[in-house]
């Protein structure tokens, strides 16, 4: 088990025991599948473990639940990413179409990305949009958005920090 904050490795193997088997039958309830949910209650512990809770949890099965609910919503935004991604490749001739494999790589890289600008404020992560894929100055995204020029320099300044610190350390 990986070093973590958590208060003590027989607390995590105590909450392990106590409420998997809770948590994988709220899962399977919620997915129709107990692949699904043994991976995602799975997925669950180990954020679980990864976290910076420092003492015991008083209601570890709403910390839980909590958690799972995050990785069902990450999962959710990634399918609707795969499904418009795969609707802009049935709209691309044939021979545009990339292979099963770069296809593969490309989905994971725009799921990275997107879980990369979902960790900016809402405000910073319309900003770099606004300047990155529209290619908007920062008097128009600060007209748009009612702020001044150096204000939406400084966001940007940020985001850009922040993405560079996630992708390089």
């Amino acid at each position: 088990m990986p070093s973590s904050s958590f208060a003590s490795r027989a607390e995590v193997q105590s909450v392990y025991q106590a409420h998997h088997q809770w948590l994988r039958g709220v899962l399977q309830r919620k997915l129709g599948n107990a692949s699904d949910a043994a991976d995602l209650a799975h997925d669950t512990f180990e954020r679980l473990i990864r976290a910076n809770v420092r003492e015991p949890l008083n209601e570890p099965r709403a910390y839980l639940r909590t958690i799972a609910t995050r990785l069902l919503i990450g999962r959710a935004r990634r399918a609707a990413l795969e499904a418009a991604y795969a609707e802009t490749l049935a709209l691309q001739p044939v021979a545009v179409e990339p292979s099963v494999e770069a296809r593969a790589l490309i989905l994971e890289a725009l799921a990275e990305v997107c879980e990369l600008l979902d960790a900016l404020p809402m405000t910073s992560r319309r900003i770099f949009l606004m300047a990155q894929i529209d290619g908007l100055s920062y008097a128009e995204i600060g007209q748009q958005l009612g702020l001044t020029s150096n204000a939406v320099q400084k966001s940007l300044a940020r985001a850009l920090v922040h993405c560079y610190t996630a992708v390089y350390g």
